[in-house]
């Protein structure tokens, strides 16, 4: 039997019919979803800024940033704001996703390293994958998805939303 040291907890999600997964402990909250207030000259994956207890958190189309076809809004979409480390730089985004399972553990033994044939994304972004009794959930690593300019564009529209990122 496993011991609480040997395994870890992730929010288990979904995009299009693929299960994903991010740590627990990165995820603040997870709101219904609103639309959020638009920016313009932003990135294709950034949909704008929603108010979360008093802070501007951009809002993320995780689809759009691993490659996949736009979000349809539907009454399971929900937002997972997430607490990162990018570059130095402490941010809160929102994380659009189709719909949010369960907080789940995982045993750190049975986390796989990223295939590297056969993803539709770079695997540079994946943290691990794990099996599942007919499919797997993708582990994202949130510190590579979004590093490099993105860290700073997402860090300055939180700041200040009416200029350009």
């Amino acid at each position: 039997m496993a011991n609480a040291a040997s395994e870890s907890q992730y929010v288990t999600f979904s995009l299009e019919n693929e299960c994903f997964a991010v740590p627990v402990e990165v995820v603040r909250e997870i709101l219904d979803h609103e639309d959020p207030f638009k920016i313009p000259h932003g990135p294709d994956y950034l949909l704008g800024l929603r108010e979360v207890r008093g802070q501007g958190v951009p809002v993320i189309d995780l689809r759009l940033r691993l490659g996949m076809s736009q979000t349809q809004k539907t009454p399971h979409t929900r937002i997972l704001v997430i607490d990162v480390t990018i570059d130095g730089r402490s941010l809160t985004l929102g994380l659009v996703a189709d719909r949010v399972f369960e907080v789940t553990s995982f045993r750190c033994d049975a986390i796989e390293a990223a295939p590297d044939i056969g993803v539709r994304w770079p695997s540079d972004y994946i943290a691990g994958v794990v099996r599942r009794s007919s499919d797997f959930v993708v582990i994202v690593n949130l510190t590579k998805l979004f590093a490099g300019t993105d860290a700073h564009s997402l860090g300055s529209v939180a700041a200040n939303p009416m200029e350009p990122a």
